[in-house]
């Protein structure tokens, strides 16, 4: 399905190597926001979702969004274009690496989905690889980057694989970031864990609020959390 109709926008994704999945759905709707939010950046856009679920959600003036691979950087200018925010969202074509070696500004929240297939996998599909695959955005460099890149007052947010959580919060610690708000996420109530929403900033702060978030029931039958977390963007919710 080439294009994806959200309440308030639509996206097109037939030139992306990823998809619209739930991690970017869930990231965008859960990451805190406040009205001191002026500016956002989105690491590793891909289709531009998460990015455009902002925009919707917040009045930030300045949506940057960057991304490495060229289909889903054309993807992603292409549907902010068309959407009712495109005064507010930009596209940079670039890697973090060379992207944070000149930055122009700090940003009030950053957000990633990042690559984290660390696992010794390849697909033979190139374009897909590069987007789901850590080697091509190390956990170290995305901390790092925010960082540098972070205000004062400003929040660092991420979906990653639960697994990943601990080393996570480990080398975002090195950086003086710290956790405000973990939420761990199983498709239903009897399956593992399978994924972690981080969000950070740069105070420490040792009474951090952690809950677990269950999405289904049964198949396609979703439970009150996830409903009330997405309904302003799912058609169907």
């Amino acid at each position: 399905m080439s294009k994806f109709q959200f309440k308030q926008f639509s996206i097109e994704q037939d030139r992306c190597a990823m998809k619209i999945g739930t991690d970017g759905v869930l990231l965008g709707a859960w990451t805190p926001i406040n009205n001191q939010t002026f500016s956002i950046l989105d690491i590793g856009t891909g289709t531009g979702i998460i990015a455009l679920m902002l925009a919707q959600r917040s009045s930030a003036e300045q949506i940057d969004a960057l991304e490495i691979e060229e289909n889903a950087f054309e993807q992603a200018t292409d549907n902010f274009e068309n959407s009712p925010w495109n005064d507010r969202l930009f596209c940079f074509h670039a890697g973090l690496d060379e992207f944070v070696e000149d930055p122009e500004d700090e940003y009030d929240l950053i957000i990633s989905n990042p690559p984290f297939y660390s696992e010794d996998y390849k697909s033979n599909d190139d374009q897909r690889d590069l987007a789901r695959f850590q080697d091509s955005m190390p956990f170290g460099q995305l901390i790092e980057a925010a960082d540098l890149l972070l205000s004062e007052n400003g929040i660092f947010s991420v979906i990653i694989p639960f697994k990943e959580e601990e080393n996570f919060i480990a080398i975002a610690k090195e950086y003086e970031l710290y956790p405000i708000k973990i939420t761990r996420v199983k498709g239903t109530p009897t399956t593992e864990i399978k994924r972690s929403l981080l969000a950070f900033n740069r105070k420490e702060n040792h009474h951090f609020h952690i809950d677990e978030l269950t999405i289904e029931t049964e198949r396609h039958i979703y439970t009150p959390e996830y409903i009330e977390l997405t309904k302003d963007f799912y058609l169907k919710m």
